[in-house]
């Protein structure tokens, strides 16, 4: 199906803080739990070793994405990066563990930071972990230039999926935030009061889930989004790979330069 850009209402600059918090949290909580980009890894890894990078920009961060399981897992393959984590909208609560998390490995910027124009200073091979949707083509455009024209790496994943099969899979969403929802942590009242008392997470996670498929990408849609970016000089790949833990494919971009691929 083509892909709609409809809006999700954790995205808008108008949704209180509370709430935003709460669905990155359950996002987080499920990506934590369900691993969705496991099967990516080695595609990750070899990234890393082509640009030969020490560091890692991870763009559109949420309340931390996969980076608090997945740095332990590369380190072991020998891959010891530092990880910075960013979001146009800082959870504030990942801020302040992040770095006591993971041993300074892994840390939160903690200023806003838009992923069309990442400042000078965060350098590093730029991640997006389930973020990609967000940005209409000409913004999504806008990220890859961005990293092309400061020389920087970037991959993208989405473990969402424009399909039927995706569609179906987030009508189990208002459930599994019930379900989940007592052991999210860091441990917040007002999560329980938007769950339980008035349920607006359940509502907002069907209906962000559903509007988060409608915008995911295809194979062939990312290519065209590389189209036009003058970037003839690095290495595109563009793909699905399926998961090793559940029934939607993970779809995948990723860009090297080609001076930098070793």
């Amino acid at each position: 199906m083509k892909r709609l850009h409809l809006i999700e209402i954790h995205d808008q600059d108008w949704c209180p803080r509370t709430i935003r918090d709460a669905g990155t949290d359950y996002l987080q909580f499920v990506i934590a739990t369900t691993k969705p980009y496991t099967a990516m890894i080695p595609i990750l890894a070899t990234a890393l070793q082509r640009t030969g990078t020490r560091r890692v920009l991870d763009l559109c961060s949420g309340a931390g994405g996969p980076w608090f399981w997945l740095h332990p897992i590369l380190a072991k393959q020998g891959l010891n990066v530092s990880v910075c984590l960013t979001d146009k909208y800082p959870n504030l609560d990942t801020v302040g563990q992040s770095s006591r998390l993971t041993d300074q490995a892994v840390r939160y910027h903690p200023q806003p930071v838009d992923a069309t124009r990442v400042p000078e200073e965060l350098t590093g091979f730029r991640t997006m972990f389930s973020a990609f949707h967000h940005f209409r083509p000409e913004e999504a455009r806008a990220v890859l230039a961005d990293a092309v024209r400061k020389r920087e790496g970037i991959a993208v994943f989405e473990a969402t999926h424009n399909s039927a099969l995706g569609w179906l899979v987030v009508l189990l969403v208002p459930l599994m935030v019930l379900l989940m929802t007592p052991f999210i942590r860091p441990f917040r009242w007002s999560r329980l009061l938007w769950t339980y008392l008035i349920p607006v997470m359940p509502l907002l996670g069907l209906f962000d889930g559903l509007v988060s498929s409608l915008r995911t990408y295809s194979v062939r849609e990312l290519r065209q989004v590389t189209e036009g970016l003058n970037a003839k000089d690095y290495l595109w790949e563009i793909g699905e790979m399926k998961s090793t833990t559940g029934p939607i494919p993970i779809t995948y971009l990723i860009g090297v330069p080609i001076d930098r691929a070793i």
